[in-house]
């Protein structure tokens, strides 16, 4: 795959030319995590402002996330032919455009069209500029540094996002959320215009479009019934026939992928135990991670009555932990490999949630924020070593395979995490919600179990350094 496919002979740049390339490409990653998370803190003004319901907010989400994770590795094959830098200029003009569109959006629909399309922006950031990034650092050494900055930035900018809503929600309106991305992205173009070299690889990927309808549709269907069941029931006619339709197109994937010279996701990869457990894991995090960003959003604000700003301010813990564990949780998976920060990880993830299963609308903020930190340092622990291991869970060869679906994985796991998480509260009022919400926190300790049986089956060292 392109994540980190290499041209033959990539340009010789100065150090700090090659520095600059690594801050161009972190701030675009920056953007992609913080769209997934900084529209949490403001759901409730946005459903407020243009009357739209638990299910809808959703929606709003998941319709980012969703066409993120169906596309990021059919993005990743355009770069390798069509060239890295084009398609990553491309990606942010999408997402800046796409970005004013919800900045304008005068109703629930057109808000859902365009994070779709922010989505599609996006997808052509992520796994395009961590290949980049590897090809302008040709030596290992500096590769492995850069990719641990590239780890660190994104576990950033994830646990970012409510703490910078918030603060844009305490002075502007919900639409805020979205105006900001405009100057970054202008910055961005200008940017990869004078410093990012242009790069393809030596042999393009050809594009498996049956296999990226499948997987988009398969996506979507699952999505959709785990948001929309609570509304047309779990044992509708309506809901037995996506369930139907979601074991079709999972078979039909599956066959189709099984029958591709170069398949979009190889089927035959998961077999290995090492590398299925990463995937696993990696959308386990993410449940975790996006199931407690919207619990928490919820029940400080409908439930306690907190303003956006203190809700997000109520998450710094989390952001905090993520920022100082992930760089010392890639470190540690460098030297030692990955199966000691995998347990850190799924302990902390663990005992965050169990903080917070007896819920109540009188829980203590000293509890509230002690499971958040929690949280957020089994975050950071968990993306270097979850990468890690799913790299070293095939062969060297596949490594660009690995990130990729260990990426759409991320992504996958916030989806479920919000379809999830407001399945469970949509229909609680503000006095209901904190119990509702219960099985949610069950959830999220029940990741932190699944990443504790990842570190099991993990190596206990691996050679290199880990990825992002």
């Amino acid at each position: 795959m392109t994540a980190t496919t290499a041209s033959p002979a990539p340009p010789t740049l100065s150090a700090r030319r090659r520095w600059t390339v690594l801050a161009v490409c972190c701030l675009s990653m920056f953007l992609v995590g913080l769209d997934t998370t900084v529209v949490n803190v403001g759901l409730p003004a946005i459903g407020h402002g243009l009357g739209i319901d638990t299910r809808g907010l959703e929606w709003i989400v998941d319709a980012y996330t969703l066409v993120l994770a169906s596309l990021l590795i059919s993005s990743g094959a355009l770069a390798d032919r069509f060239g890295r830098r084009r398609v990553f200029q491309c990606g942010l003009a999408v997402f800046g455009a796409a970005s004013l569109l919800c900045a304008l959006a005068p109703s629930a629909g057109v808000l859902v069209a365009a994070r779709a399309l922010q989505g599609v922006g996006a997808s052509m950031l992520s796994p395009v500029a961590l290949a980049i990034v590897v090809n302008a650092m040709p030596d290992p050494r500096e590769r492995a540094q850069a990719i641990g900055i590239w780890a660190s930035v994104f576990g950033l900018s994830m646990a970012a996002g409510p703490v910078t809503g918030g603060a844009l929600l305490s002075g502007f309106d919900w639409r805020a959320l979205f105006w900001i991305n405009a100057p970054v992205v202008a910055a961005a173009l200008l940017l990869s215009a004078v410093f990012v070299p242009e790069s393809r690889a030596p042999r393009a990927r050809r594009l498996d479009l049956p296999g990226q309808v499948l997987l988009t549709l398969l996506l979507a269907t699952v999505v959709g019934v785990l948001i929309e069941g609570p509304r047309i029931g779990w044992t509708s006619p309506a809901a037995l026939a996506a369930y139907a339709g979601a074991a079709l197109v999972a078979a039909g994937f599956v066959w189709v992928e099984f029958r591709r010279s170069e398949p979009l996701m190889d089927p035959r990869l998961f077999v290995r135990p090492v590398f299925g457990a990463a995937v696993v894991g990696a959308v386990g995090v993410f449940v975790a991670l996006s199931t407690t960003l919207l619990l928490s959003t919820l029940y400080l604000q409908h439930t306690r009555g907190w303003t956006p700003l203190a809700a997000g301010a109520a998450t710094l813990p989390l952001a905090l932990g993520a920022i100082v564990c992930a760089p010392w949780s890639g470190r540690m998976a460098g030297r030692t490999g990955p199966r000691l920060p995998l347990m850190l990880a799924g302990g902390f993830l663990t005992a965050g949630g169990l903080c917070l299963v007896g819920l109540t609308p009188d829980t203590s903020v000293f509890l509230l924020l002690t499971a958040y930190a929690l949280i957020g340092i089994g975050f950071g622990f968990a993306n270097a070593p979850i990468t890690n291991t799913a790299v070293n869970g095939l062969p060297p060869d596949r490594a660009g395979v690995a990130g990729a679906i260990t990426s759409t994985a991320r992504q996958l796991g916030s989806a479920l995490g919000i379809a999830l998480a407001g399945g469970l509260v949509a229909a609680a009022g503000p006095a209901g919600l904190a119990h509702a919400s219960r099985p949610g926190w069950i959830l999220v300790a029940g990741c932190g179990a699944l990443l504790l049986l990842v570190a099991r089956v993990s190596r206990p060292k691996e050679a290199g350094a880990a990825a992002a």
